[in-house]
């Protein structure tokens, strides 16, 4: 698989996760998400080399395993290399066992040690702030997307947007009703601000194909982090309840299946982040009953 060129200068290697190359006009380029593991680095570098660019820094827009697994195997070619990452998101690229333990509250069991949730560690240094900026030696504009993550940056070369996981393809969002996000509420500003941008000729979210259809993609991943505020909420009126018993109840609702340890946390991560949306909003109420923390319906 070789890299697909977006714009003269801007490519992107297509995958589970897509990583976008910004060339610097001379011969280098920056890498911008190294996806999951060793293969799709592999990948990547391969890229490189048939278009003759040698790789000049590593940005990644936010710290989950699946946007910054592949940075190790880089750096063992190219160990001079930085790699840049927002703020939160840069200590867990360097110490990727925050993110399980995030997860599940604790030092996580072997189950969620996987490569999906604990990739290997790389030495990552604060990106700059959002805005025009050069790293690695090409230009690109960083904008703030939080929401999915603590802190994402998604990535802006003239016509291009490189949208990391603020939006989601139509595939991955119909393969994952449960959209993961760490801050509801956030998650849909953000994709309502990347609505807004103007000159934007094609889009690439971070899973899925590019796109000329900005407005159009923006209203599909809004409309799923709808529907799964709406599922949370129609759970919480069914009874009060307990987050793991809510949790069953939307997945019954969405049509979810969950078969690994990994595939629990990272849902009920989500069905959390939504009901404290709805606490905030009012919709829904918290308190502490038979020693659980239990969310019921505001009237």
């Amino acid at each position: 698989m070789t890299l697909s060129s977006l714009a003269p200068g801007v490519h992107y290697l297509p995958g589970a996760v897509n990583s976008l190359v910004v060339e610097d006009g001379r011969g280098g380029a920056l890498l911008v998400d190294t996806g999951l593991d060793d293969g799709h680095a592999r990948k990547l570098l391969r890229g490189l080399t048939e278009r003759n660019l040698t790789p000049t820094g590593i940005l990644n827009t936010h710290s989950h395993a699946d946007h910054h697994g592949g940075n190790a195997f880089i750096l063992k070619k190219f160990p001079e290399l930085k790699v840049f990452a927002p703020p939160l998101e840069d200590a867990v690229i360097t110490h990727p066992i925050l993110e399980p333990i995030t997860l599940f509250g604790a030092r996580p069991p072997r189950e969620l040690q996987t490569k999906f949730l604990l990739a290997p560690p790389s030495p990552a240094r604060l990106a700059p702030e959002p805005g025009l900026t050069r790293i690695g030696g090409a230009v690109v504009e960083l904008l703030e997307v939080a929401g999915h993550a603590s802190m994402m940056y998604a990535v802006r070369v003239g016509e291009v947007l490189y949208a990391a996981d603020a939006l989601f393809g139509g595939a991955a969002l119909a393969k994952h009703p449960l959209v993961f996000c760490q801050d509801s509420a956030l998650q849909k500003e953000a994709a309502a601000r990347l609505g807004e941008l103007e000159g934007v000729r094609v889009t690439l979210p971070g899973h899925g194909d590019p796109t000329p259809d900005l407005t159009g993609l923006v209203a599909a991943n809004l409309a799923a982090y709808a529907r799964t505020t709406a599922a949370v909420l129609e759970a919480v009126q069914v009874g009060a309840a307990g987050v793991d018993d809510l949790l069953v109840r939307v997945c019954g609702a969405l049509g979810v299946t969950m078969e690994s340890a990994g595939a629990v946390v990272l849902n009920r991560a989500v069905v959390s982040a939504h009901l404290t949306e709805l606490l905030e909003r009012g919709e829904v109420g918290l308190r502490v009953a038979g020693n659980r923390l239990v969310f019921f319906p505001e009237a």
